[in-house]
């Protein structure tokens, strides 16, 4: 018999849409001779759906859709994640459509309630198996967090399952499959259940899914990789009881895997959200070049304005390398002097500045003015501004509100410094895109003369390391200290980090790439004196 896999990429509330695309799935894997087709988590109406599971009316328009879909695939059995309400008990929920019919609805027992997930708000616990038969084999269900802990999968095998069936809402962060891997392996070794895992590809909001669909015979081995990043009907053989082994996608792995997330976090966000376009600052630095590359990479050329806002303090060399790259990319691009604008607001604010001394104030004024002008261009044209800063200036704050800070989609949010230069040497490889000197020289906010970075912040290979350990590694102070860094640099940047978080939480939303982001899965108050065991 042949199980089919719908790698889909589905839009959050769009009931008659992913219906719709389910539908096609099933009747093409059908078409292949297909038995069974598994979707992703929640395919129904899409993952995360957040507060919309709070209302009792979209419970009742998922039932809807989900009892028309069933009448439009009965040349196949089903798999649909979808929300379930019972009474006054809510779950995540998968439901096993047959014949026209619901036969059958499994709920997820394990709710992930850390990171970026907050089901215990929404879902009650299932606490019972779901196995169906299937051409003589027995199948069980689980949904994603159900095999990151042993309960579900030995009760699918103690209902009787043969092979487990998974849904997942997996979302991406950096070296993830490797993870994925390891937990189904022991999930195989508990129970001897081959597992056929299938992920939701595609992003929203801040999170992105890989897809990523895999499976694993009895022994763990890996018989079936599928392609990251894009939606796919994969196809799945049991011959005499044993999996038939297939093709094995390679898994992209550093810069490749990160830059192809991003790519499509922006995509996504974009077309979902129906903006016509993005415009973003372009400095001749390297964090907004690479957010250029990036935005050019997954919406077109067409799609992408570039402007330039020189300043007294900029470089030539900042005007020169931007124009060779728009002229690479072929963008629309402007240049609009920002002098005389900050001329007129230094001249209107100077009788209340009278014997103060020059200050980040006016470097500060610089950054507002630009971000002004952008979002005056958004409005006028309906473009979302792309932010250009990454998680390095948002850890530390070393970025301006309503400056640098305005847009509406923070493309590096959750990209430290370190790697804005990989993923942008990465992009050469790819095709030269970035003139070299983006790359090699210092990096400067050009607000004052002769600027760098350095000049207010670590070097920033300490500091994003000493950012990494905290921020993500939630180790403490001394921990840090013990890994070997200065105790100096440790104590600055984790200040750093505690007197900006006003910054970060006015920040716009971001595409999450490591498991600890500054978005759902940061949540420090802004008001605090706690620092006891920081």
């Amino acid at each position: 018999m042949k199980i089919a896999i719908a790698q889909i990429n589905c839009l959050l509330g769009d009931l008659v849409g992913n219906s719709a695309k389910i539908a096609d799935y099933a009747h093409r894997a059908a078409e292949q001779g297909a038995e069974i087709l598994l979707t992703p988590e929640m395919s129904l109406c899409g993952y995360p759906p957040e507060d919309l599971l709070l209302r009792d009316g979209f419970y009742r328009e998922c039932d809807r859709a989900l009892a028309e879909l069933a009448k439009q695939t009965k040349d196949i059995i089903l798999i649909v994640g979808h929300p379930h309400q019972v009474g006054d008990n809510r779950f995540n929920a998968a439901s096993v459509l047959r014949d026209g019919k619901v036969v059958a609805t499994y709920h997820k027992h394990e709710l992930p309630n850390h990171s970026v997930f907050d089901e215990k708000r929404y879902f009650e616990q299932g606490h019972q198996a779901c196995v169906f038969e299937a051409e003589g084999i027995k199948f069980g269900i689980n949904i994603c967090a159900d095999v990151w802990e042993a309960r579900a999968a030995m009760r699918a095998r103690e209902a009787g399952a043969e092979v487990l069936l998974v849904l997942n809402a997996s979302p991406y962060h950096f070296d993830k499959q490797t993870t994925r891997h390891e937990t189904l392996r022991k999930r195989i070794d508990e129970t001897g259940l081959p597992v056929v895992y299938a992920n939701m590809v595609g992003g929203q909001d801040e999170l992105v899914f890989d897809g990523s669909s895999f499976v694993m015979d009895e022994e763990g081995v890996l018989t079936h990789q599928f392609p990251a990043f894009d939606e796919m009907l994969g196809m799945v053989e049991i011959k005499e009881g044993e999996l038939v082994a297939g093709a094995i996608a390679e898994v992209e792995k550093d810069e490749a895997s990160i830059y192809r997330a991003l790519c499509l976090g922006v995509r996504d966000y974009i077309q979902k959200n129906r903006f016509p376009g993005v415009l973003l600052g372009l400095s001749g630095g390297i964090d907004s070049a690479l957010t250029l590359a990036v935005a050019v990479d997954a919406l077109g050329a067409d799609k992408v304005r570039a402007v330039m806002m020189p300043s007294p303090y900029t470089a030539r060399i900042s005007i020169d390398d931007s124009r060779e790259m728009v002229r690479i990319l072929g963008v629309r691009y402007e240049e609009l002097d920002i002098l005389p604008t900050f001329t007129a607001l230094q001249d209107t604010l100077s009788p209340l500045f009278k014997g103060l001394p020059t200050d980040t104030t006016e470097e500060n004024l610089q950054a507002r003015i630009r971000g002004t002008l952008l979002m005056a261009l958004s409005n006028k044209t309906g473009s979302l501004v792309l932010t250009t800063g990454n998680k390095s200036e948002m850890t530390t704050g070393y970025c301006t509100l309503y400056g640098d800070m305005a847009g509406g989609f923070a493309v590096l949010k959750d990209v430290s410094k370190t790697w804005v230069y990989r993923l942008s040497n990465y992009r050469n490889t790819l095709g030269r895109v970035i003139p070299e000197r983006i790359i090699t020289r210092p990096p400067s906010a050009e607000l004052k003369p002769d600027q760098t970075d350095q000049d207010s912040l670590p070097p920033y290979d300490v500091l994003d390391a000493i950012m990494a350990c905290y921020v993500e590694k939630n180790m403490s102070i001394p921990q840090i200290i013990k890994e070997g860094f200065a105790e100096a640099d440790v104590n600055r940047v984790v200040k750093l980090i505690r007197i900006n978080e006003y910054k970060r939480r006015q920040s716009p939303v971001g595409i999450r790439i490591t498991d600890r982001s500054f978005g759902k899965d940061w949540r420090y108050p802004i008001t605090m004196r706690y620092q006891n065991d920081f």
